[in-house]
């Protein structure tokens, strides 16, 4: 997982990106916006977005902190640019891609865990 270290940049620029699109999100959906396509999006980008950071700081102390930040981060995305894209475009992006998304964000989650039976290398 070591090659994975180039990406961890990434991890944080997405924690930050998640988090702003979800409160642009929220207050979409409270100002006349479909409130359950755009809150579920809101929800997942700012329930993620800390996640992320938190991988991205906890990187020393938990293996698979990267490798599950990006599947989290890429399920997350995936997920809440199919419900924007079916409230803005009356399409998603694809058949089936909120539910590949949400699979992301689960497999996301258990890599998390999975970390746990990794030993983190000494420095």
């Amino acid at each position: 997982m070591r090659g994975l270290q180039q990406f961890r940049p990434l991890i944080l620029m997405l924690s930050g990106f998640m988090g702003a699109c979800g409160v642009v999100l929220a207050a979409a959906a409270s100002h006349g916006g479909d409130a359950h396509l755009l809150g579920s999006a809101s929800t997942m980008c700012l329930a993620h977005a800390p996640v992320l950071l938190g991988l991205y700081l906890a990187n020393g102390q938990i293996r698979t902190a990267t490798l599950s930040g990006l599947v989290l981060a890429f399920g997350t995305l995936l997920f809440a640019t199919d419900l924007v894209m079916r409230h803005f475009g009356h399409a998603g992006l694809f058949p089936m891609a909120a539910p590949a998304g949400g699979i992301g964000m689960i497999a996301g989650w258990l890599l998390l865990a999975a970390g746990t039976f990794w030993r983190t290398p000494r420095a």
